[in-house]
């Protein structure tokens, strides 16, 4: 199934914005590099009209728990701007920002001693 509907499911560009940062903060995990990326190409799709990612590569690549909320969004964006704000609200208060360890570890040394800066 395309998702090249998608982008035009919004309210504006504020609302899809703020999906994105919720995708990208509270789903985007990159201790799973595979769902992280399938992740980002969703996140991207959601801004474009051109085929990014299938629904099929998402149930292949994404976990029980993330291809369940991805699954919830496409059927809010495809239903109104005011079931994307009950997505929204629904994944803010069930899940935390994910701790970005890569951003983490670029700032310490071997050792976890802190990076010195220039």
């Amino acid at each position: 199934m395309t998702l090249t509907d998608l982008p035009a499911g919004f309210r504006d560009e504020e609302q899809r914005g703020y999906v994105r940062r919720v995708i990208h903060d509270r789903l985007a995990d990159d201790r799973d590099q595979q769902e992280c990326r399938y992740l980002m190409r969703f996140w991207w799709q959601l801004g474009m009209t051109y085929q990014e990612v299938t629904l099929d590569q998402l149930r292949a690549n994404l976990g029980e728990g993330a291809l369940r909320l991805v699954e919830e969004l496409i059927d809010a964006v495809r239903t109104s701007p005011e079931a994307i704000d009950d997505w929204v609200d629904a994944v803010e208060g069930a899940l935390p920002v994910v701790h970005d360890r890569g951003f983490e570890e670029a700032r310490t040394w071997p050792g976890g001693k802190p990076r010195p800066t220039p």
